[in-house]
């Protein structure tokens, strides 16, 4: 398995526990991917791991980014499955200097399209694009 393969697999590991966490939101971290890795009968990778606390840790500050550049949405009207890609994306774009914008937008759309509605993709791009051209010019060099 590639690098590229196992991230893109990360990520979506990291998506299903933000996804869970959605539905027990007083539930602790450990306790959501403990029991969605049972379920689901796979280990998580360090990686999924990282990304899935740090957007939960980060929640309230990337809800925040949402519903300043989702257009007409608050964050609590979004589908779960919508809300929990952008939290992934959005903390990737905040907190991982190591990961550029582009794959961290490229990877959001690709879950939404496997995820989500017909038009989920088209809206996460342009909420994640809004967040980017919030961003400081030296973090949206990372494109």
């Amino acid at each position: 398995m590639s690098q590229k393969e196992s991230r893109r697999e990360s990520r979506e590991q990291a998506f299903l526990f933000l996804f869970e966490c959605s539905f027990a939101e007083t539930a602790a971290t450990g306790e959501v991917m403990e029991n969605a890795l049972e379920a689901r009968g796979y280990k998580a990778s360090p990686f999924a791991a990282s990304l899935f606390v740090g957007a939960w840790d980060h929640k309230d500050e990337i809800d925040q980014q949402i519903e300043e550049n989702s257009h007409k949405w608050k964050a609590d009207r979004l589908s779960r499955v919508t809300l929990s890609i952008l939290r992934l994306a959005i903390y990737e774009l905040l907190y991982c200097e190591d990961i550029p914008t582009s794959v961290s937008i490229n990877e959001a759309v690709e879950l939404a399209k496997q995820y989500g509605g017909a038009e989920d993709s088209s809206y996460v791009n342009g909420v994640l694009g809004g967040v980017v051209r919030a961003l400081p010019e030296k973090s949206a060099d990372k494109l």
